[in-house]
């Protein structure tokens, strides 16, 4: 990712650490939006399919909470602590999750927390 002058001036140290955190959102974007069965060598890789959830709900938000909470723990070492919790949307098909996590190598564990929206077209995260 090209950056300007302006963007390399000042702590070297914050600037690793926000590409640090943009390098795993970019993972965990990738992650949350592959359904487990989509790859063959790691079948249990990615979160539950939203699809077959759709007639369980409102069991179907505690089931997806806890698969992006797994998913998380399992394929994303560079985060500890991991916390997921569900937000109010005003959209009954879309279900709105705040993740909350530390990370593994900052010795002061530093909180992160990221916003997904699951719909039927996939995981925005952000």
């Amino acid at each position: 990712m090209a950056r300007g002058l302006l963007a390399r001036i000042g702590d070297p140290s914050r600037h690793r650490r926000i590409d640090h955190i943009e390098s795993i959102t970019e993972h965990l974007r990738g992650l949350l939006n592959t359904r487990q069965g989509e790859v063959p060598l790691s079948p249990d890789l990615g979160i539950v399919h939203f699809v077959d959830l759709i007639h369980s709900f409102p069991e179907a938000a505690q089931v997806l909470q806890r698969s992006i909470r797994k998913t998380i723990l399992e394929h994303e070492p560079r985060l500890s602590h991991v916390r997921v919790r569900q937000l109010a949307h005003d959209d009954p098909l879309v279900l709105l999750f705040e993740i909350m996590a530390r990370l593994t190598d900052d010795p002061k564990g530093a909180p992160i927390r990221l916003r997904t929206q699951v719909s039927p077209g996939g995981i925005e995260l952000g």
